[in-house]
């Protein structure tokens, strides 16, 4: 029998969920993102929201569907987490979050649900909340619905290379063209185009009313060392600070230099550090 305060969490408790998700709005957005789409009825937002706390407070949240996201998870937070999920098969592809609760949520699990495919320990988070102190490059503009399929092989190079697997594999990439169009239409989808050929894109995956992550940033491997990226990604920056929220986030893998040296110019700074583990 389970001791630990964890509870799923619903509709009625929406506005203790929402303020805890205002406490970290970077690493809450995936789950405020849903949360203010879907609302916490699990069967409408494809995941289950639990909170841990003693009694009626709660003190930390744990979203678990595709993802395993933790926020403001303390390690008794962890621990009770851990218990929970590791009583069930695993549903995520991945865990992410703040370092310190996603490395000690995996540790705690790592021996329930076998070996993960990749661990990323350190990713710093960056923010950046005003214009960029460069110029934009004004080649960089929102994809139209009727580019999608020149944006998509671009799409599916940028996952290759990032996740280290294809979106491809399990059902042709249907799945994952899908959400490429939804990001299109949404104006949420960038790119660079040379002809007919995207040489750069970035994508707002993530849309909340405190931050807008950037996912998906990715050059033509032949346009690389040109320093396209730097001026192309104050234009995705600039754009979504005016247009679409208050600041702009991403995370970005510790060893990726190169792509430091691009957000640091474009204004982004340090923001704390997530981790990754992918499935």
């Amino acid at each position: 029998m389970l001791t630990v305060p964890v509870r799923q969490l619903g509709e009625s408790e929406r506005a203790t969920v929402e303020r805890i998700l205002d406490h970290d709005p970077y690493a809450g957005a995936q789950i405020a993102e849903r949360v203010a789409a879907h609302g916490l009825n699990w069967w409408r937002a494809d995941g289950r929201v639990y909170g841990y706390g003693s009694g009626r407070k709660v003190e930390s949240l744990c979203w678990s569907g595709a993802h395993l996201v933790p926020v403001c998870a303390t390690a008794p937070a962890v621990a009770a987490y851990a218990e929970v999920l590791g009583a069930e098969p695993r549903i995520c592809s991945s865990i992410i979050g703040r370092a310190d609760a996603v490395l000690d949520l995996w540790s705690r699990l790592g021996g329930h649900w076998g070996p993960a495919r990749d661990v990323r320990p350190d990713q710093p988070l960056l923010v950046a909340d005003s214009e960029p102190p460069i110029a934009p490059d004004p080649g960089v503009r929102l994809v139209q619905p009727h580019e999608v399929d020149q944006l998509f092989p671009a799409a599916v190079a940028m996952y290759s290379e990032e996740v280290g697997v294809s979106p491809l594999i399990d059902d042709g990439g249907r799945g994952y063209r899908r959400r490429i169009a939804e990001l299109v239409r949404a104006r949420r989808a960038y790119a660079r185009f040379s002809g007919d050929r995207v040489i750069f894109k970035a994508e707002l995956a993530v849309v909340t009313r405190r931050t807008t992550q950037v996912q998906g940033v990715w050059v033509d491997p032949e346009f690389r060392g040109r320093g396209l990226a730097t001026a192309a990604m104050a234009a995705v920056t600039a754009d979504a600070l005016r247009r679409v929220a208050p600041t702009v986030s991403l995370y970005v893998n510790d060893y990726n230099t190169p792509a430091r040296r691009v957000y640091a110019r474009c204004g982004f700074v340090q923001s704390g550090t997530f981790a990754t583990v992918l499935f």
